[in-house]
């Protein structure tokens, strides 16, 4: 298996921010033909989602998040920005993870799918992304 931990900036808001470039780069850096990729995002407060970007969709999820989980004061998680909590509970919505067939060295994606990092805590600015790829 070949395994890469790479940084991704989100910023200080929340974000969606499409991996599907650095995905490919790493296949091509491992020589990958046919597998699975595993992506996987080792925080308590982010998520991977596989969704069209770039439409309007990006932001309709953080909207339709905002309305799941508003960021206010009910959270019983309270440390860092005011509804912090919120981001605790996102990845029982948007799993820390997501696995994509690669066939002849390309993530089997369909026409309008991306890889997407789904970050709602402003209070980390930065995060890593684990890729790894198994070879069928």
């Amino acid at each position: 298996m070949d395994s890469e931990l790479i940084e991704i900036r989100t910023g200080h808001r929340e974000t969606v921010v499409d991996l599907t470039d650095e995905i490919a780069a790493f296949l091509r850096r491992t020589g990958a033909r046919d597998g699975l990729l595993h992506v996987f995002v080792p925080h308590a407060t982010a998520g991977i989602a596989v969704i069209e970007t770039g439409a309007g969709s990006d932001d309709d999820l953080l909207t339709a998040l905002r309305d799941v989980l508003p960021a206010d004061d009910r959270w019983r998680h309270r440390h860092g920005s005011a509804g912090h909590g919120r981001d605790h509970v996102l990845p029982a919505f948007v799993a820390p993870f997501t696995s994509v067939p690669v066939l002849d060295g390309t993530p089997a994606l369909g026409t309008w799918q991306s890889v997407c990092l789904v970050d709602t805590n402003g209070d980390n600015p930065v995060r890593q992304v684990r890729l790894s790829f198994l070879a069928g």
